[in-house]
Parts: structure tokens; sequence; C-alpha cells
């Protein structure tokens, strides 16, 4: 056993772990807000609009985000302070021009998304405002990426804490004071307050050190960033798309209501992971990729992991299995009954996908961008079979069946 390692994952942990608890507690007063205020149909839609800036951005960042801490992290370990100035420069510098680009096409085609996404035309304008969040979602995604790369875990939790609490202090509010009006403002925030914030602690690295790096320099950078984060877009693409596509069955089959109690379970269920799962994309990723060159290490790092984020998560997971109904009624109203059985579904996936992810990073770490492309093409393709074939059958509970179905197959993948 190595305990300088053990107490570096608990430490990072605990760190990003007590942030993420922060904000899931406040999430929780933002659902239930929303949930009161708007009703299921209301989630719903707040569920729909954060999918689509998230499948925008996924497309628009072309993997910079995953790519860019690969790089950093790699450019700090072999190449020093020099290589991490260069790798900064190129990473803002491509990512500027992919917000921008990414946010004018999403704008260009906000008509086309309302009408045959939303299945509600007059919803044209609002979807045009949510190409600023993808800009800004683009552009936060550069900055985090730069500091976990570096391994910045405080500045990391700081960001998360700030952001989570203003974010939902001005969202409730304008929900509060302008109803349905409201709901695009709670969409917006959240974005903005992460950019903002991530501009203040990059700024306070100071400047890349070396001197700028000529135009040739940067398109070498840029074309090693393309070649891998195209596979790693590639692959978010096709989740988020898979989502974006069960949540258009839900709507369009069962309504908005059953798309409410669906959205309900699922920002359950990938909030209250949030304290281990986050840890590992901030401390264990950097450290896994530095030394990913080394079996032995590696190896090491993915078995540590793996045991402290079952000994953590397991007995979240035993608890919320036996209290999912007082979750559900505590954190939304009585009208939420249905995501009950959604949540205890997705609650065994979620078993599955702690052992999972570990392994997944390891595929990141060593740059397999056409078997990360793969892997989660094929766990994606299997959960909105299901979500397809189920409805008719299970109704909303299909969503939570197909969930637990992703990781019967993703985990037995990523581990061969």
């Amino acid at each position: 056993m190595n305990d300088s390692s053990y107490r570096t994952i608990l430490r990072s942990t605990s760190i990003i772990g007590g942030a993420q608890v922060i904000n899931i507690a406040v999430s929780l007063v933002k659902m239930k807000a929303v949930a009161v205020l708007l009703g299921p149909a209301g989630v719903g839609l707040v569920g729909l609009y954060l999918s689509l800036v998230q499948t925008a951005s996924t497309v628009s960042a072309l993997g910079f985000g995953n790519v860019g801490t690969r790089q950093i992290a790699t450019a700090q370990a072999e190449g020093g302070d020099i290589a991490v100035g260069r790798t900064r420069r190129a990473l803002f510098w491509g990512t500027m021009g992919f917000a921008i680009f990414g946010a004018s096409v999403f704008w260009a085609l906000s008509g086309l998304i309302a009408q045959f996404i939303l299945d509600d035309a007059s919803r044209a304008n609002d979807v045009a405002w949510l190409s600023m969040a993808v800009a800004l979602t683009v552009a936060a995604g550069s900055q985090g990426a730069l500091l976990t790369g570096l391994r910045r875990v405080g500045d990391l939790a700081r960001i998360n804490v700030l952001s989570g609490v203003i974010s939902a202090a001005l969202g409730v509010a304008a929900l509060w004071l302008w109803g349905t009006d409201g709901l695009l403002a709670l969409v917006l925030v959240a974005p903005v307050a992460t950019f903002l914030l991530g501009h203040l602690y990059v700024a306070r690295l100071g400047p890349p050190a070396g001197r700028p790096p000529q135009l040739r320099e940067l398109a070498w950078e840029w074309g090693v960033m393309i070649r891998l984060g195209s596979a790693f877009m590639m692959s978010g693409l096709v989740t988020v798309l898979g989502f974006l596509l069960a949540r258009t069955l839900v709507q369009r089959d069962l309504g908005a209501d059953a798309l409410g109690q669906f959205q309900a379970a699922w920002a359950i269920g990938m909030t209250y992971l949030g304290f281990v799962l986050g840890a590992m994309g901030t401390d264990y990723y950097p450290r896994l990729t530095a030394a990913i060159g080394d079996r032995a290490a590696a190896v090491r790092l993915v078995n540590e992991q793996t045991e402290v984020a079952l000994l953590l998560c397991a007995p979240v997971l035993v608890a919320m299995l036996g209290c999912a109904p007082y979750v559900i009624r505590l954190l939304y109203s009585a009208e939420f009954g249905p995501a009950v059985e959604i949540l205890r579904w997705q609650l065994l996936g979620d078993l599955l996908k702690v052992i999972s992810w570990p392994l997944g990073f390891v595929i990141l770490a060593a740059g397999a961008g056409k078997t990360f492309v793969l892997t989660e093409a094929l766990g994606i393709g299997v959960f909105v079979l299901c979500v397809w074939i189920g409805l008719p059958f299970l109704g909303v509970t299909a969503t939570g069946v197909a969930f637990l179905a992703l990781y019967i197959a993703y985990l037995p993948l990523v581990w061969w």
C-alpha cells in the first residue's frame, strides 16, 4: 500500500468533495425552487435547455477541455514552465476561436432548434440567448483544463462553490420575480459566474512563462490538440446527443410532465456522486496522465482510486436506495412520485459507474481516442435503445432501467 498516494487521493477528494457537498446543498435548494414555482413541466424544460447548451458546447470545444488537461499535465511533467506556457497560450487562443464560432452557429440555428428539438417555434428567441451560455461554457472549460492540469485543486473548489452559490441565488431570485420568464436567466447565470470566477483565478497564475510562440508553433500545438480532441469531442457528442435523444423521446411519447420526472431523478443521480467523481477529474486524471508511461504505477493508481471511491460511495448509495421516496418528496414535491422508481434503478447503475470511471480515465490519459469513442458510443447506444424499447412497456421508469443497462454493458467493455 502506498500511504502517500492514498493521502493524496483522500486530500483531493476531501477538498473537491467538500466543495461538491456545498454545491449539492445549493443545487438541491435550486431544484426545490424550480419544482415548487414551475412544476414538473418547468423542471423538464430546464433540463432540455441545459442539454442543448451542453451538446453545443461539446461540439464547439472540439475536446479541448479534456485534451487541454492532458497536455498541460504532460507539459508540466516533461518540459517545465516554458512548455506549460506554450501549451497555455495555444489552449487560450484555440478555445477563444471555438467559443466565438460555436456560439455564432448556435445563434444562427436557433429557429430550427426551437422548432425541431423543443417542438415550439415560439422559443427561438430563448434558444438564441442560449448561444451566450455556449460561448461562456467553452471558455470556462479552457480555464478549468488549465487549473486541472496544474492540479490547482483549491482554486477549482473555490470556483465550484462560489459559482454554485451565486448562480443559485440569482437564478432563484429570477424565478421568484419573473416566474416562467425567469427560467432563461436561471440557465444563463451559471456559465456567466463560472467564466468570471475562472478568469479571476487564472489571472492569479500570472502571465505564461517564455516568449510568445510563433504562429507555426501554435499551429503545431493546435494540431496535437485537434487530433486528440476531435476523438474526445466525438465521444462527448455521442453521449450528450444520446441523453438529448432520450429526453426528446420521453417528451414526445409521454409528455412534459414525464420529462420532468426523468429530469428530477437524473438531477439527483448526477449530483450526489459529484464529491467523488469530481475529484477523479481534478486530481486523479492529471496524476494518471503523468504516470501513464509506467504500467505498474498506472495500475496502482487505478486500484487505489477505485478502492477509495467505493469506500466513500457505498454508504451513500445504500442510504439513497432506502430513502429515495423521502428524498424526492423533500427535494421536489408530491407531484414527483414516479421519479422514485427511476432514481432507484439509477442508483444500481451508479455502483457500476463508480467502478468503471477510473478505468475510463486510463483511456483518456493514454490518448486512445478511437477506443474512447467506441466505448462511449456503445454505452450510450445501449441506453438510448433501452429507452426506446422500454417506454411503451415501463413508462418513464424505462429511463432508470436503461441507465443500469448502460453500465452493465460499459463496465466490462472498458475493463477489457
